[in-house]
């Protein structure tokens, strides 16, 4: 999950991913929105610090500690799923599909007992959820969701950390044209210069980079427009739901599981479950926890500080991730592919804060 997530997006927020401004890049926690999730922090709606976003709640938690777990729990996911799937450096288990399958089944389990045992999911209380909204709404974003995720992991496969971070920041380009395209936003000389200077600097990362794989690339190319696709849905369809990102979670878990799960049929079959020794019970279920873990984390960090400082946490994570790579994972990056982040990442920052 993560998208991989790759947090849910926050159905009350004041910013969508159309316009930019706001500091929103939904994930999931796995890598992919959950690496299974890419992954940005949600965006500081109303509330305080503590889940239900109550004003007069009193901050229990500093938000340095909260971004800081943010960013742990975030850079873990990604890494730790490139460590299960990587048949080099990791624990050689090559089967994205089940692992994401997984991660959704477990979700799916976790937000019921967090809604059976806690409050952390009373904000399904505000959400009328009916049949049909459920066939319009929640299935076709659970669907590129499920896409998204699986087709993320995948690249994971063959690509490096790294090089999979400096290509997610493509997404805030992939959403603008999504959106120009269906007449959801319009094109100004600000937004040309955004997309213009991401889109460069993401290419010179990409000529870059040493272990170029091209069908690691498509898979990454494909889990952009999956995520892309799904963020501008989610701004189309469930504009005006509040749900934080547990109680999305909530709903769309167990789409992704039931739809990754026929996939998981006719793509890998039995083979993940007669080679699941090779993890046992600990790697599976604390690899799925953390990403749990993460979509937890995200609605305290709700309100935590403002969408700038949630935005340069946002960066600060990517920094991190690749820095990870290249120390715990072996990853290699050069000079221009450093410099060309840059430029992506000085995009990607004007992107978040652009108010027109």
């Amino acid at each position: 999950m993560s998208k991989e997530h790759m947090t849910l997006p926050l159905g009350d927020e004041k910013h969508d991913p159309i316009n930019g401004h706001g500091g929103l890049r939904p994930s999931v926690g796995t890598p992919g929105a959950s690496g299974m999730g890419v992954s940005g922090p949600p965006n500081p709606s109303s509330g305080g610090i503590l889940p239900g976003g109550a004003a007069k709640q009193e901050k229990k938690i500093h938000p340095v500690a909260i971004i800081g777990l943010w960013i742990a729990l975030s850079s873990s996911v990604i890494v730790y799923n490139k460590y299960v799937l990587d048949t080099k450096a990791g624990l050689n288990f090559p089967y994205p599909v089940f692992l994401t399958t997984f991660h959704m089944a477990f979700a799916t389990v976790g937000t019921r007992l967090l809604a059976r045992f806690t409050h952390l999911l009373d904000g399904l209380a505000n959400v009328e959820m009916t049949s049909d909204r459920w066939y319009k709404n929640i299935l076709p974003i659970g669907a590129l969701f499920s896409a998204s995720l699986v087709t993320s992991n995948m690249a994971y496969l063959t690509l490096s950390v790294s090089f999979i971070q400096m290509l997610k920041a493509f997404t805030p380009v992939a959403v603008l044209l999504i959106s120009f395209a269906f007449g959801l936003k319009q094109l100004s000389g600000m937004l040309v210069v955004i997309v213009g200077s991401i889109s460069f600097g993401v290419a010179i990362a990409s000529y870059g980079e040493i272990e170029f794989a091209m069908e690691g690339f498509i898979y990454q190319v494909a889990a952009v427009a999956f995520e892309s696709s799904r963020l501008v849905m989610i701004q189309v369809l469930l504009q005006g739901l509040k749900m934080d990102p547990l109680v999305s979670l909530y709903y769309f878990a167990p789409v992704c599981a039931a739809i990754n799960t026929a996939l998981l049929i006719f793509t890998e079959g039995l083979a993940p479950f007669l080679d699941i020794s090779r993890l046992g019970p600990f790697v599976l279920v604390t690899n799925a926890g953390v990403a749990f873990a993460l979509n937890i984390a995200a609605v305290f960090l709700i309100g935590a500080a403002s969408s700038l400082t949630l935005t340069l946490a946002g960066v600060v994570k990517d920094i991190m991730l690749i820095l990870a790579s290249v120390f715990f994972l072996g990853s290699t990056i050069t000079g221009l592919q450093i410099f060309g982040y840059a430029i992506a990442l000085g995009g990607l920052v004007a992107f978040k804060t652009h108010k027109g």
